[in-house]
């Protein structure tokens, strides 16, 4: 948790009681969160806090590459997860909404040659791939 603060601060902003709890709220979980869960963990400690203000925190968190927004394509919109270590991407169940982390990336040498070559510079990229997970499989 010093690492984020110390980049909120490194980039000028300040470390509010909120954006500390969002941050503590974020390292509860092993994976992912969604807005609502972190706003109900959050409640506990700052029970002034609105949604919004957790997700003009996520957001913030979000530019500075502490958080990895991910669509699950569900009613629960996205989820959030902390960057902690190295680039991944996610399987993402459909009907259920299992995440699981994936280690390959698919950016190949092709595509960096095609940035290479082009007028555009690439910041970031997301990856997910949707599907159904084998126990939502199995139940059809």
């Amino acid at each position: 948790m010093k690492d984020i603060l110390l980049d909120l601060k490194s980039n000028g902003y300040k470390i509010t009681p909120q954006r500390r709890a969002v941050v503590n709220a974020l390292l509860k979980y092993e994976h992912f969160a969604t807005a609502q869960q972190l706003l109900e963990d959050v409640k506990e400690s700052n029970p002034d806090i609105s949604l919004d203000t957790v997700y003009r925190i996520l957001s913030l968190l979000i530019r500075l590459d502490k958080v990895h927004k991910i669509d699950m394509k569900n009613s629960e919109g996205a989820a959030f997860e902390l960057i902690k270590e190295g680039h991944h991407h996610h399987l993402i169940c459909l009907d259920c909404g299992n995440t699981e982390c994936i280690e390959i990336c698919p950016i190949n040498k092709e595509i960096v040659d095609l940035l290479d070559n082009s007028s555009f510079e690439m910041s970031g990229h997301t990856f997910e791939i949707y599907g159904r997970c084998k126990k939502c499989v199995q139940k059809i």
